[in-house]
Formats: structure tokens, C-alpha cells, sequence
């Protein structure tokens, strides 16, 4: 079941700046990387200092041309705080993303993807396995939700949150890929090895050879590791190296993505 949510203290313009720049970065690495579907699917952060409200992209804008600046703002319930260029949002975006915020306040970013290989293992009965180092960092982590049709029906969201549960992955069947993260650089981690994970699964089972599979014991120990690896950062406050990394990659390729 949804949540009640409230506005909680209003943060500093510093704060919801870097938010705004940490999405459009994921937007335009999205992009970059070839995980964008035309002007479909979506990324999306909470708004700092308010549990009711997130950003998310404008609704006919592809990922390389989200900015800073032209992320539509946009409350649980559906109505639009600020949209700088009067464009509206994706219904189907709405749907999920705001069923994610109003339920899990734990979560800062959710980012949702329709790519081949996504897909494809969305589409396969035991979705994904845990053949390699990338996929058993997911080990007992992930969750799954039955395809409804198109996202436009809000009573979807009771039932994907409930599916989703605490966990921060979600495979939704026949569809595709959603990453939550307690940063943006979480959520697009995870999702990049997600990716990863499909593409080297689809790989395997396209080759015809016998596969090693590793013992659930080294599976979930690998899980383990990953998750510490994730709390230094989310919970300790360490660098996120990686982030970072890809974010002075746009720097050079992608300039006007703090504009």
C-alpha cells in the first residue's frame, strides 16, 4: 500500500542543484552508453527536502538533450510544480516513479530502462542468473513484477511496490529493467551491471556451451561483498570513485549537461 507522504525541511538550493545535475549526468550517460529507447523510459530523483515531489525529464526530449535546468518537477499525486519547457511528462514515467517515491523514502533515484538485453532476460521464466561476478552481486537481491500492459493504470503502483518490496532491483517481465538507489551514482551502478549482467547472460546461452555454474554459497558471498561495497559510500560517506569518473567523462564528451 502507498504511503502518506509529507513535505519534510526545505533543503539548500546547493543540494537540489547537485541533484539536478547528478540526473541529467545519469540522462545523458544513459545515452551515451545505448541504454536510452527513443524518448521513452525514465529517470527520476526526489526532490531533496520534500518526500512528495521528484524530477524527472520532459516528456519528447531525448536523453542527450536533458539539462539541468529542463527537469519538470512534479508531486506524488501527478500534478506539475515546474515545467520549464511546457512539455509534460511520460504517463507510464508517472506511474512508476511516483509509486517508488511515495513508498520507499529510502530511496533518492529510481531509473528504469527498455533495452535489448533487458528485456530479454525480463522475458526469461528465471530471469536472471547468477553465472558471473557482475550478476551474483544480485544474488537473492532482486525483485520481480508481472507485466499489467502499459504503465498508465495507477492502481499498478500498490502491486509494483508491494513486489518490489525493500529490495532495490526490479525485474518487470516482459518489459524491462528499474534500479533504485540512495544516489544517483547507485542507481546507475546498479543498473549498468544489470545491463552488463543481461548482456553476458544472453551471450552465454547464445554460444551452446556447457556453463559453469557457481555454488549459491560463492553467489551470496559475492552479493555480500558488493552490498559492503555500497554502504562505505551510501552510508559511510566514502568517494564514489566510479561516479565520478563518469561523470569527468561527460565533462569532456557532454559539456552542456549541467546547463
Amino acid at each position: 500500500m502507498l504511503l502518506n507522504v509529507h513535505a519534510s525541511v526545505t533543503s539548500s538550493h546547493d543540494e537540489v542543484q547537485q541533484a539536478r545535475v547528478d540526473l541529467a549526468a545519469a540522462y545523458r550517460l544513459i545515452h551515451r552508453l545505448g541504454l536510452d529507447d527513443s524518448i521513452y523510459t525514465h529517470i527520476s530523483v526526489r526532490l531533496p527536502g520534500r518526500d512528495d515531489r521528484f524530477l524527472i525529464n520532459p516528456y519528447g526530449m531525448r536523453f542527450e538533450e536533458v539539462t539541468a535546468s529542463n527537469l519538470v518537477t512534479v508531486d506524488v499525486d501527478g500534478k506539475v510544480i515546474d515545467d520549464p519547457l511546457g512539455l509534460g511528462i511520460n504517463p507510464a514515467g508517472f506511474t512508476i516513479h511516483s509509486a517508488v517515491h511515495a513508498a520507499r523514502h529510502d530511496v533518492f533515484c529510481v531509473l528504469h530502462t527498455h533495452t535489448v538485453a533487458g528485456v530479454a532476460v525480463a522475458c526469461q521464466k528465471d530471469g536472471l542468473q547468477p553465472l558471473n561476478q557482475w550478476s551474483m552481486q544480485f544474488t537473492d537481491r532482486i525483485a520481480y513484477h508481472d507485466f499489467e500492459g502499459i504503465a498508465l493504470d495507477l492502481s499498478e503502483r500498490e502491486r509494483l511496490v508491494a513486489d518490489l518490496g525493500e529490495k532495490f532491483v526490479l525485474i518487470l517481465r516482459n518489459h524491462g529493467l528499474l534500479t533504485c538507489g540512495r544516489s544517483v551514482g547507485e542507481a546507475f551502478k546498479l543498473m549498468h551491471n544489470m545491463e552488463r549482467s543481461c548482456r553476458a547472460q544472453l551471450a552465454l546461452q547464445s554460444s551452446g556451451v556447457e556453463i559453469v555454474r557457481p555454488s549459491l554459497a560463492v553467489a551470496q558471498h559475492t552479493a555480500g561483498q558488493y552490498e559492503r561495497g555500497y554502504a562505505k559510500i551510501e552510508i559511510e560517506g566514502q568517494p564514489d570513485s566510479e561516479w565520478a569518473a563518469f561523470k569527468r567523462m561527460l565533462e569532456r564528451t557532454d559539456p552542456d549537461f549541467v546547463r
